[in-house]
């Protein structure tokens, strides 16, 4: 019996991608209607069993709430199939008689998937659809904290599959994950992609694998209310939001701005909502159970109740809280109320104008998840448009939450767990990644216009031409000097 954490998790990897890779092989060889039968089983039973693993999500990772996870777990099955159903995704998708130009898609083939803590089952439903989608086979390294909930997710993933016709070994798991297996499937040479959700350290390490990879870091979501807001709508949606799963998704807003305008509205909105404004020393507490260590963030708070980290830090507040809430003016990791906290806590910054709301915004964006998402409440939609012109984001949610809008449940963006930040995250791709992002390409194109390619003088005839030229010209001495200092030249360069 093997010991070493890291040696068994290293086989395991190395035995799940053998196994995922012979099975996709056979794979290929389905029609569309064979994958689509394949995945609409596998929404279908995840759908089914979705408060079941959201009890186990929560039972194991002792984050979130069970109700919301529930929710996830219905929007990664069945909402993200619903996106993709219509899809082609095996063979020719596009045959244009106009363009005379023909699309045919292929797989990647194996597909490597780290799924986080904070979304275990969710993201490991959500990756299984579209990796088989595409007519890939999937392995993932779970979570250590969430390894159980997570690969049960996956049985049922898979016992559904197989039972629609999908070959054995199609989707396969490490139990045992540590890093060093985790490294050991992102780099094995049977892997063609990555699919990282995670901290930023794994979307690195997924980055400098050597191979293609989408990886989405951390967020770090300002909500900017406008003075053109409906105040008292939008304060519902942001508390709602900010404690949906006690605040476990990356696109949860993180930090109001609001304009001093109707800040008084606001303020007034929070204990209405179920949120708690604290100040002094109370304040002071609380940041420093945020953070302990300066510019970290304490895990030990991610993804629990307010009144559970309210008691954390000495602090008294009623039973019924749902947000901590703390005024700010400072900005920057060493201050712990402008920095992501994956729990129900907002710090709060008032701006004066327009001109410093989208200054604010910028500045929190560079704390942390840039490239990400920005929430906006108000009704000009001119002024929504260029506000959201000037913001280093990939996703801006407007009169929505952030928090599900983000992943495709408030708005009409693709149902999604991996949140592509673009260029402004140093992420491959902007979009709410799906199953066309897991495809291949191959185009036939055809000749559609007819090109008459001159024929050039070969460069000896030019010069026996010149040559010629200048024989028929009687020589003297003053023009033998020319043509001798001509070729020196031409020799020299």
């Amino acid at each position: 019996m093997v010991k070493d954490q890291d040696l068994l998790s290293i086989q395991e990897a190395r035995d799940g991608v053998a196994a995922a890779a012979l099975a996709q092989k056979k794979y290929t060889s389905f029609t569309q209607e064979q994958v689509d039968l394949i995945i609409e089983a596998i929404a279908h039973e995840a759908y089914k069993q979705a408060e079941n693993l959201a009890i186990r999500a929560v039972t194991e990772t002792k984050m979130g709430i069970i109700e919301h996870k529930k929710m996830k777990n219905e929007l990664a099955s069945q909402g993200v199939f619903e996106s993709i159903r219509q899809e082609k995704t095996v063979g020719i998708i596009q045959d244009d008689r106009v363009t005379k130009q023909v699309e045919i898609v292929y797989p990647f083939g194996v597909i490597a998937a780290v799924t986080p803590v904070t979304n275990p089952t969710a993201t490991a439903i959500y990756k299984t659809l579209i990796a088989l989608k595409a007519q890939n086979a999937i392995v993932f390294s779970p979570h250590p904290s969430a390894v159980n909930c997570t690969i049960e997710a996956l049985k049922i993933c898979q016992q559904a599959a197989i039972r629609a016709g999908a070959p054995d070994g199609l989707i396969q798991w490490i139990t045992h994950p540590t890093l060093k297996g985790t490294e050991e499937l992102m780099r094995h040479r049977d892997v063609q992609l990555i699919l990282a959700t995670g901290g930023s350290g794994l979307v690195k390490a997924a980055y400098s694998s050597g191979k293609p990879a989408y990886g989405v870091g951390p967020g770090n979501v300002p909500v900017y209310i406008d003075r053109t807001a409906d105040v008292k709508e939008a304060m519902k949606r942001i508390i709602d939001s900010k404690s949906f799963d006690n605040s476990t998704i990356c696109a949860t807003e993180q930090a109001i701005v609001v304009h001093q305008e109707v800040k008084a509205q606001v303020m007034a909105a929070l204990a209405e909502n179920g949120a708690i404004l604290l100040s002094g020393q109370d304040k002071e507490k609380l940041a420093k159970v945020i953070s302990p260590i300066a510019r970290t963030l304490n895990s030990q708070i991610v993804g629990k109740p307010a009144t559970l980290i309210a008691n954390m830090a000495s602090i008294n507040v009623p039973s019924h809280t749902r947000v901590l809430v703390a005024e700010e003016h400072a900005i920057g990791k060493e201050y712990p109320f402008s920095i992501e906290k994956l729990s129900p806590i907002l710090g709060l910054y008032t701006a004066y104008s327009r001109e410093e709301a989208a200054k604010i915004c910028r500045q929190l964006l560079d704390v942390g998840g840039r490239g990400h998402s920005l929430a906006i409440h108000a009704q000009d939609e001119d002024f929504v448009k260029a506000f959201a012109a000037q913001m280093p984001v990939s996703r801006i949610l407007v009169n929505t939450l952030a928090s599900v809008g983000a992943a495709g449940g408030t708005t009409s963006l693709t149902p999604s767990f991996t949140l592509g930040c673009g260029a402004y995250g140093g992420n491959i791709t902007s979009d709410n990644i799906s199953a066309r992002h897991l495809l291949n390409k191959k185009r036939v194109a055809y000749g559609v216009k007819e090109l008459t390619i001159p024929q050039p003088q070969h460069p000896q005839n030019i010069q026996a031409t010149s040559i010629q030229a200048k024989a028929d010209v009687p020589l003297d001495r003053i023009t033998i000097e020319k043509i001798i200092e001509e070729v020196l030249t031409k020799l020299n360069n």
